[in-house]
């Protein structure tokens, strides 16, 4: 642990608070992808399967389970809620999301450290994330205007990964026979998928305009 994966883990954190803020409070979906966070909720299903059975530490699973449960109740509250679901766009969130999945199976049975069942998983789960962004980008941009909830929550899921990128490079410098090229790759596409966003989310800062991405 180091400043760098802390600020990483608490800026996800803060993403999801963010965006169960606006669900709770406002009870509204109103711009938010559910193709995007049924990938989120496949991701830490197949990347926690070690919950039960590996202890690391208090910190590691108490944030596993915060990841698990938040991602599977906002899937609930998208789908289920009986408020909340009447402010799902389903029309504009059309992205084929399970074109995404395939990929990432063929590519952690083919790209892996180990050939066992977990760690084919986790790097599933690696791959899954680095796109499962990708149909929350596309809603924002068929929608263009963006509420300042959905802005922050995309913004703080960039600068999460964005931070662990900085972990990885201070972790290389400092560990003996730190290497780790498959959440490295992935973390580096996850975060350029991002820079279109990050761009236009710092113009609209800067100049005090509302957010708004070009068709």
């Amino acid at each position: 642990m180091n400043i760098f994966r802390f600020a990483g883990d608490m800026t996800h954190l803060l993403s999801v608070l963010v965006l169960l803020l606006k669900i709770h409070t406002i009870k509204s979906c109103a711009g938010i992808s559910l193709k995007t966070q049924e990938l989120y909720a496949l991701v830490f299903a197949t990347r926690y399967l070690d919950i039960l059975t590996d202890f690391i530490s208090l910190y590691n699973t108490i944030m596993k389970l915060i990841f698990l449960g938040s991602s599977f109740s906002i899937v609930w509250y998208i789908r289920r809620h009986k408020i909340v679901r009447r402010s799902y766009d389903k029309d504009q969130d059309t992205f084929r999301h399970h074109f995404l999945i395939l990929p990432c199976i063929v590519l952690s049975l083919l790209i892996h450290e180990k050939f066992t069942f977990k760690e084919i998983m986790w790097t599933f789960s690696i791959f899954l994330e680095a796109v499962a962004i990708l149909p929350q980008l596309v809603l924002l941009q068929r929608t263009r205007n963006i509420d300042n909830l959905t802005g922050q929550y995309v913004f703080l899921l960039g600068a999460y990964r964005a931070l662990y990128i900085v972990n990885w490079i201070y972790r290389y410098f400092t560990e003996p026979h730190y290497v780790h090229w498959i959440p490295w790759i992935s973390g580096i596409v996850q975060t350029l998928l991002y820079a279109d966003f990050f761009y236009y989310y710092f113009e609209s800062w800067k100049n005090n305009k509302k957010l708004e991405l070009p068709a």
